[in-house]
């Protein structure tokens, strides 16, 4: 969810101000500050966080209650039209598959583990398993499906020992089940086979007859049951599973509800794609959705070539209320909505807010946003970010749509603290409150590490404050404390700021960009190109061959008169990088040089590419390297 470098205020807002924000429900975050001798800052919200529940199953009773008949998700089916589920079907599923569960003997020491990607059928696993209090871990179907050696799988699997495994298709998941999952761990699905491998359907858990003690196991779950198991990687890029609690996730849906108070005036209908093996689809939206009584369409989209169209063909037919996504879906999205009248009636028609979150998006596709919506609606429709973790569940500073810009972050929600700590001339951002995780799972080491002698957990970000020593105007995002660097001269180099800058000023040839130079007289950068952008250079690229981009003339002209600009604008060692390589393999995920939504781990990069490092700062580097 963590919003990432900051872009120009004055760039974002000039381009906007002619046009009024449509007006909305908002709960704009106030903080107290207190200053201490050695330069430590708290920041605590003025307001008192309202009561939440004990179990977030509460909030499904609650609308399986007053609003029984309403879609709470759909997805599409084999005819194109939509399979949908219901509030009352989801908690009527949910009592009978924790049955199955129970009857089991799961528990956190055997839970659930889910392999395959967003689905109904995923839904009614977690949500069974949630009803029992049985935590359950989604993982990404990519450690199944794309890794060629299992091995985030495997060690997962020996991290958590699961009782049960579940896939949405036994065949498809097949070799990784075979590989991964021993003889004595339960497999589910909801169809296919696993050979010489027993398969559970999922039609046979749901037709468990209830537990004659569920009721009583139900109410039994309270606010430090474990909720779910989340992966993140690490620097060393081995995943850790996040101790996702009740407390933790119905805390941060009423600090949500609170915040984005739109959220109250109409319940919420969204089409959605992000992954819920990560915390911003799988906790924030599918949370919000319940939470507030809303409606969810999966979208099997992507934000690529070959996947927005699904997306496009979705926002056809549904009107979202609040829309959220990546800057990648965004700027995928943005030639649909301007070249299709209808689409973009239909996309702006109920649209109260748009959220991003995991990189920093770019004035252009911000700019072009804001004319849409004033296009259709007379008003810019509310562009709105954060900062979070997987271990704040996630929410945690929030912007408010006056404010509302690339790379600002805002100020803590309801119910969190923030501790801003000096570290090498920054500010490094500490998370309190009941939102926060307890810890990682069998990892104590890992956990201790991560929390402060007050209990703050250590996010690894750093703040500056928007305004200078005006902490109401809330705080930019200032990087990542462990990717910034020293050079050999001693000066520090800013990683997180650099990186967005040289991104914003190659566009629309780059995605991404690791920095490298630690403990050397210049700066370099891995350049990670944007095959869509190149193909708008030369259309004649194919369409996933990094070698052929990395290669081509006029692709390699254009970024250096790009790249050109941006060190005529340095203004100091710190920022001035001087070689660049543009990148012709894809980062590994085996590697942990980048997950599955794209997020990139720059270390693992760096330290996995150590020799085309020394061939970058060579006296004399090979064709490749592209020097000023």
């Amino acid at each position: 969810m963590s919003a990432k470098p900051s872009m120009s205020a004055s760039t974002d807002s000039a381009a906007r101000a002619d046009h009024p924000l449509r007006p909305i429900s908002f709960g704009t975050p106030a903080v107290h500050v207190e200053r201490r001798d050695d330069g430590t800052i708290y920041l605590r919200p003025k307001a008192q966080l309202r009561d939440y529940p004990a179990r977030i199953t509460d909030r499904l009773h609650h609308w399986a209650a007053a609003a029984p008949d309403r879609v709470f998700m759909a997805e599409r089916n084999a005819a194109r039209g939509w399979r949908q589920i219901t509030y009352a079907e989801l908690l009527t599923s949910s009592r009978h598959i924790a049955s199955a569960l129970l009857a089991r003997g799961l528990s956190a020491e055997k839970p659930v583990v889910i392999l395959s990607g967003n689905s109904v059928d995923h839904a009614l696993i977690a949500f069974g398993a949630l009803y029992a209090g049985i935590p359950f871990c989604p993982v990404s179907p990519a450690y199944s499906l794309v890794s060629r050696d299992y091995g985030k799988l495997s060690y997962l699997m020996k991290l958590l020992t699961p009782g049960l495994v579940f896939v949405d298709d036994a065949t498809k998941f097949a070799d990784a089940l075979a590989a991964n999952v021993s003889d004595g761990t339960e497999i589910a699905a909801s169809r296919g086979a696993v050979p010489g491998r027993d398969v559970t359907t999922l039609a046979d858990l749901m037709a468990t007859p209830l537990h004659p003690r569920l009721d009583a196991v139900h109410e039994s779950i309270g606010p430090d049951t474990i909720a779910k198991f989340l992966l993140t990687s690490g620097s060393t890029g081995n995943p850790k599973a996040v101790i996702n609690t009740q407390r933790m996730i119905c805390a941060n849906q009423v600090m949500l509800r609170e915040t984005l108070a739109f959220l109250k005036d109409e319940p919420p209908v969204i089409v959605d794609w992000l992954p819920w093996n990560h915390t911003f689809g799988g906790n924030h939206n599918i949370g919000l959705t319940l939470y507030n009584g809303g409606s969810m369409y999966l979208d099997e989209g992507k934000p690529m070539p070959g996947g927005i169209e699904e997306t496009v063909r979705n926002l056809q037919e549904i009107s979202p209320t609040v829309y959220f996504n990546v800057p990648k879906g965004y700027e995928s999205l943005l030639p649909y909505l301007r070249d299709d009248a209808a689409l973009r009636k239909k996309f702006f028609a109920r649209l109260h807010a748009m959220f991003f979150s995991g990189a920093a998006l770019s004035a252009f596709v911000w700019n072009s946003l804001d004319e849409l919506s004033v296009q259709e609606t007379g008003y810019r429709v509310p562009m709105l970010t954060g900062l979070g973790a997987t271990e704040t569940a996630p929410f945690f500073m929030s912007v408010n749509p006056v404010t509302s810009r690339s790379g600002h972050v805002g100020l803590p929600v309801l119910g969190n603290d923030a501790k801003l700590v000096p570290n090498n001339g920054k500010l490094e951002v500490r998370a309190k409150g009941p939102n926060v995780m307890p810890g990682y799972w069998r990892q104590p080491d890992m956990t201790a590490k991560s929390f402060d002698e007050e209990g703050f957990y250590k996010m690894g970000d750093a703040l500056k404050p928007a305004v200078a020593d005006n902490f109401d105007a809330g705080f930019d995002f200032d990087g990542r404390i462990g990717e910034d660097f020293k050079l050999a001269s001693g000066t520090w180099v800013s990683v997180g700021p650099l990186r967005a800058r040289f991104v914003a000023a190659c566009a629309p040839l780059v995605r991404d960009v690791v920095i490298a130079g630690i403990n050397r007289d210049e700066i370099s950068a891995l350049v990670v190109l944007d095959l869509d952008g190149c193909r708008l250079i030369n259309p004649t690229l194919p369409v996933d061959d990094l070698a052929a981009a990395a290669s081509d003339p006029l692709i390699v002209a254009a970024f250096r008169e790009r790249f050109k600009n941006l060190v005529a604008g340095a203004t100091g060692s710190s920022t001035r990088i001087t070689r660049a390589v543009l990148l012709d393999t894809p980062l590994s995920i085996d590697r942990g040089e980048v997950t599955d939504k794209g997020s990139i781990n720059q270390r693992a990069v760096l330290e996995n590419r150590t020799a085309l490092i020394e061939e970058i700062y060579s006296p004399a580097p090979p064709a490749q390297v592209i020097t000023l």
